[in-house]
Order: structure tokens, then C-alpha cells, then sequence
């Protein structure tokens, strides 16, 4: 806790200009190359998540086109049976583990805390070794997969094909340790927003004040604190029964492989929605926005993305309905999966309803919510199908869940991922994107994706199996096929219009000004972009709209130090200020103990000793985080 000292000079003791010159100095980043190190600003870990996002999901994007290349006509020769049995599970792994659920992460560490009125993100040190131990173990897995070491046992890596008996390389060990660096990043990214949602809020930011877009991320990192220890625990007893023998899943020593399946699709069903309810929460944002007009059933919005988190839990079984698993289970898990489709069916509504009563205003981030709507529902429309026992058994493993969930998460996801791109980066860069190329991004995209996956519908219906890396002629499938391909490419190039347009905005984009969408919520109510402090003063609000229901100023709380680092902690439910408490310094040890970390992961797949000798270098580096160092930030 922070304490009064009689040279401490409050933010309220202060005028601008001279407030931001002070806050500036106190909060900055130093400009070096160690600075930029050391950082622990939330808007730059933040957009450094953002871009390393983006371009493992260019990466894992040319892997779909390769195999879509190979897939377009019968007995293809472009790719070898290994070569794409790597492709195929290093698309799936780069786009679930080093994309989906990072980037989601990422656009809320830059906007949570600017959205409910902070300084910085809870536990920024944290906030920034979770970065470094994502882009190592990213970096990890593809220059793996550039030595032909690359996984080849698909994203889910089923036992026992990825045991050692019929695995005997390095290939699943560094696709288990690989999912051990991104579950340990998300994790902490986890803890952070769920604090800085509950402490560090406005004045006034009650829990019904709170931002849909807040409220799903807030959801989201409960999914992610109780689903990703399951998927870190069999990594890691996959690695153990590879590396020491250990018999969690060798059925001979009694070991059981549908336990594999248990763990993974107990992390794997709630990971869909951990990718899709912050997609949830962009749409609410946007088309409140472009609506005009404040979101309708804002109560049943927020009880929707609760309840969906709740069933999200139960449903794993319906990817194992094939395993001969108890019928009267199966057709629980039957329920429960059709049940889950109402909360979302309910935002749905109410978005709907939303445009209905407003006045909507046809831009770019509300072309893609609507794409987002039409591509979701039908999404959710197969997702009912393959829900039930009968019509799953069917269409198991055949392209037509393949189909299924793309539509779901490229639909629920990147559609209003993109969406928000559009919408948050005049306030991240401080330019306009071009609305003529985001319209064209637009188009591209949306026939492009029904392109490329609608026929694939088809084809599982037709018998294609998935993971297949050619078939033969007489099958008839190469019409269909090339189909999918040519729209592969057209979605494809669309994200390369994407990257055209944020590079030429970048430089040449119309000045954004502050709130350029004429917006609600607090991220707006700073500069484009945010100062290093965000608010010169913590801003207080009374309405769910800050910025429409005071319209010419907003309120302000002092009192917080110009002189060290502080941030307002208030209580959980009101957000009532109790506490001035100091935010930690820029630091050289996030980084220094997320490389001692990696040694240890990636040392730990060859030797069993690396756990003791990896060991020590972790421990020194943690004291080095932790070791006093006099100011006054550690007397407090």
C-alpha cells in the first residue's frame, strides 16, 4: 500500500501541461534498445502480442493454402504424406495456440485497463514475461518445424500415435512443450485481467457499468484459469510417458488412451469458446457504436457470456461420441451441447434488436459483425447437427466437421477479430484505415471463406475423410476440391489486403482524433494513441456510457502520485477507491526469467536432468524479479 510522504506531489496539486510533462517522465519507456526491453506498459506489450499474433496467423494461413494446393485435385504430388501430415498439424497448432486464443489475449491487454479507466494493466511484470514466453515458445515451434522436426500427430496429438511406439522422434515432444510455453503465456494474462477487471476499475464503474467487451474477456479468463491446466497436465504426462517411461496412457502397463481424450477435449471444447466470447464481446462493442444507440438487453448480453462459460464445461464428450462411451452419457453431453446454443442465440437477438432500434451506420467494422452474424448462425446451425449421437456417428472425422468449425471460429472469431482491427486502430496507431480497401477486405473475405469451406459440407456428406493428404479420382471429389482451394486463396489474399492497408495507414491514413467513431466507453475518452499514463486523471463515471452521457466533460478523481507509479484500487462490486497502490518499474528480469524458462522447457523434452539443472537459473532469475532494491516502491 502506498503511504503519503511530504515531498509526494498529488495529480490534483497539478495543472496541464505540467501534469502530462510529469506523468510522462514517470511513466514512459526510456528510448533504447534495453528500454524497449524492459518495458512494462500494457499498450506496448500489448501491440508487441498483437503483431506476433498476426503473423504466426500469417504463417499458419500459408500452411492452409499448401494444403489446399495439395487437396485440389486427386493424387496430388505438391506435398509428400510427411510433409503434410506437418503442414496439417502445424496449421491447427499455430492457429489454436500461437494465434486464436493470444490474439484475443492481446487486443485485451492493450484495451481492459483503457476501457475501465487505469494506468496500467495488473501485475505489468507479469504481463510482460507472459509475451516473452509466448514468442519463445512460438519461435520454438517453428524453427523446429523449419528442421524437419516440425509435430506431425495433428493439434490434438491423440495417443497412441503420439506415443513413442509409433512416434520415436523429437516430433510430439515439441509439440507437448510447445503447449506448455502458450498455456504457462495465457495463464498469466489469465490473472491479470481478471485483477485488473475486479481492483483497478473507474470510479463509479459498478459491476452493471461494466463494458460487454470487459465483461467477455473477464469470462474468458476464467475459462482459461479452470480448462488450460488439463491440457498442460496431459502435455506433460505425454512427455513423461515419452521420456521416463511412464505408463499414463500404455494400455499394456494399464495405462488408459481415452484418458488422453478426456484431458484434451476437457480444455478443448471451452477453448472454442475462449476464442469465440471475446469475439462476442468485440461485436457488442462495434455495433453498439454503429448502432448509435446503447445496446439492447445489455443484462441478458452479460448472463449469456456467464452461462455460456458455465456450459462451456460440458461438453466435451460430444468429440468422443465414436469412442463407445456410455450411451446414457452421450446423450447427456447431447443436451447440454444443444442447450449451449440458446445463450448465444440470445445475443444474437439482441444484437439484432440493437440495429433494429438504431440508426446503424454502414463501415467497415459493422460489415464484418454482420458477416459475422450470417457465417456464426450457420455455424451454430452444423453444431446442433453434430451435437446429436446419431448424425455424428456419421460425419465423424469427415470433412464436414472440418466445415463445422471453421465456420465457428473463423466465423465467431476472426470475423469480428478483423472487425476490430477496423474499429480499435485509430486508437492504437492514431490513423484512419482506408474505408474503400476495408470494403473490398470485406467482400474478399466474406466470399472467399463461403468459397473455401461451404463444399466442404458436401464432401464430408460425400465421404471425405479428413486428414487425408490425396484420394483418388474415381471418388469424385475434385470438383468440389478445387472449389474449396480457389475460395481458400480469395480468403487468403483478403488478409493480404488487410496487411496492405494497415501498412499504407500507417504512414499515409487520415488523423484519427481521439474518438473518430463517436464511441461510448473510456478507451476513447484519451488521446489517439493513449499517452504512456492513459488518463492524466482517473476518470469517474455514472452511466453504462460514459462518453454519450456526459457529453462535455467527464468527471475526475485525484490524488494519485506525479512522482512514482500508482494506480486506484477500488472494491469488487462498486468499485469504491480504497487504495493508492504502486505499480511496479520497467524491468530487465521478465525477460531474463522467461529465457531461463524456455532452457528449462525446451531442455526437459532431451533429458530428464534438465529439470535439475534448468532449475537454478529459473530460481536466480525469479530473485532477481523479486530482490529488493532499496526505492520506495519495495519499502510500500
Amino acid at each position: 500500500m502506498a503511504s503519503d510522504s511530504p515531498r509526494d506531489i498529488r495529480d490534483h496539486q497539478v495543472e496541464e501541461p505540467e501534469l502530462s510533462q510529469l506523468l510522462s517522465r514517470v511513466w514512459g519507456t526510456p528510448r533504447s534498445l534495453l528500454g524497449w526491453l524492459m518495458s512494462v506498459d500494457h499498450k506496448v506489450v500489448g501491440r508487441r502480442y498483437i503483431v506476433t499474433a498476426f503473423i504466426f496467423l500469417f504463417l499458419g494461413g500459408a500452411l492452409a493454402v499448401l494444403m489446399r494446393i495439395q487437396l485440389s485435385k486427386s493424387e496430388q504430388h505438391f506435398l509428400s504424406a510427411d510433409k503434410y501430415n506437418q503442414i496439417f498439424t502445424m496449421h491447427g497448432s499455430t492457429m489454436m495456440f500461437l494465434f486464436a486464443v493470444p490474439v484475443m489475449e492481446a487486443f485485451a491487454v492493450y484495451l481492459v485497463p483503457l476501457m475501465v479507466g487505469t494506468r496500467n494493466i495488473a501485475f505489468p511484470r507479469l504481463n510482460a514475461f507472459s509475451y516473452w514466453t509466448y514468442l519463445l515458445g512460438g519461435c520454438f515451434l517453428w524453427i523446429s518445424f523449419f528442421l524437419n522436426v516440425g509435430p506431425d500427430v495433428g493439434w490434438f496429438a491423440y495417443v497412441p500415435l503420439s506415443s513413442l511406439q509409433f512416434n520415436p522422434t523429437k516430433r510430439a515432444d515439441v509439440w507437448a512443450q510447445m503447449i506448455t510455453f502458450t498455456e504457462v503465456a495465457a495463464l498469466a494474462v489469465a490473472i491479470e485481467i481478471i485483477v485488473t477487471v475486479f481492483k483497478q476499475r473507474a470510479v463509479g464503474m459498478t459491476l452493471d457499468r461494466i463494458p460487454p467487451y470487459v465483461w467477455s474477456m473477464l469470462v474468458t479468463s476464467f475459462l482459461v484459469v479452470f480448462a488450460m491446466p488439463a491440457v498442460m497436465i496431459a502435455s506433460t504426462t505425454l512427455i513423461l510417458d515419452r521420456l521416463v517411461n511412464t505408463h499414463f496412457y500404455d494400455t499394456a502397463a494399464g495405462g488408459n488412451v481415452l484418458l488422453w481424450q478426456h484431458l484434451f477435449w476437457f480444455f478443448g471444447h471451452p477453448e472454442v469458446y475462449i476464442i469465440f466470447i471475446p469475439g462476442s464481446g468485440m461485436v457488442s462493442a462495434i455495433l453498439a457504436t454503429f448502432a448509435r444507440r446503447p445496446l439492447v438487453g445489455y443484462p441478458v448480453i452479460i448472463l449469456s457470456l456467464i452461462a455460456t462459460g458455465f456450459l462451456a464445461f460440458g461438453l466435451w464428450v460430444h468429440h468422443m461420441f465414436v469412442t463407445g462411451l456410455p450411451q446414457l452419457g452421450a446423450s447427456l453431453f447431447t443436451a447440454n451441447s444443444m442447450l449451449i446454443a440458446v445463450p448465444s442465440g440470445l445475443q444474437i437477438f439482441c444484437w439484432l434488436a440493437t440495429l433494429w432500434d438504431g440508426r446503424p451506420v454502414f463501415r467497415t467494422p459493422l460489415l464484418f459483425v454482420l458477416g459475422f452474424i450470417a457465417i456464426f448462425v450457420l455455424g451454430g446451425l452444423t453444431g446442433v447437427m453434430v451435437a446429436s449421437v446419431p448424425i455424428d456417428t456419421q460425419v465423424h472425422d469427415t470433412y464436414f466437421v472440418v466445415a463445422h468449425f471453421h465456420y465457428v471460429l473463423i466465423g465467431g472469431a476472426v470475423f469480428p477479430l478483423i472487425g476490430a482491427v477496423y474499429y480499435w486502430y485509430p486508437k492504437i496507431v492514431g490513423r484512419m484505415l482506408s474505408e474503400r480497401i476495408g470494403q473490398w477486405n470485406f467482400w474478399m473475405a466474406f466470399v472467399g471463406f463461403n468459397v473455401a469451406f461451404f463444399p466442404m459440407h458436401i464432401l464430408g456428406l460425400n465421404g471425405m475423410p479428413r486428414r487425408v493428404y490425396t484420394y483418388t479420382a474415381d471418388v469424385g471429389w475434385d470438383g468440389l476440391n478445387m472449389l474449396s482451394s480457389t475460395g481458400a486463396v480469395i480468403f487468403a489474399a483478403s488478409f493480404v489486403l488487410l496487411l496492405l492497408n494497415v501498412i499504407y495507414s500507417r504512414y499515409s491514413g487520415a488523423p484519427a482524433g481521439d474518438n473518430p467513431w463517436e464511441a461510448s466507453t473510456l478507451e476513447w475518452a484519451t488521446t489517439s494513441p493513449p499517452p504512456a499514463y492513459n488518463f492524466s486523471r482517473i476518470p469517474m463515471i455514472n452511466h453504462r456510457d460514459p462518453l454519450w452521457a456526459d457529453t462535455d466533460q467527464l468527471s475526475v478523481v485525484g490524488g494519485l502520485s506525479v512522482q512514482k507509479r500508482e494506480v486506484l484500487l477500488g472494491s469488487v462490486t462498486d468499485s469504491e477507491p480504497h487504495t493508492r497502490s504502486s505499480s511496479p518499474e520497467p524491468s530487465i528480469w521478465p525477460l531474463i526469467t522467461a529465457i531461463a524458462v524456455c532452457i528449462f522447457f525446451i531442455g526437459s523434452i532431451f533429458t530428464p536432468w534438465a529439470v535439475v539443472w534448468g532449475t537454478p537459473p529459473v530460481a536466480a532469475a525469479l530473485i532477481g524479479w523479486f530482490w529488493p532494491t532499496g526505492d520506495r516502491e519495495d519499502e510500500e
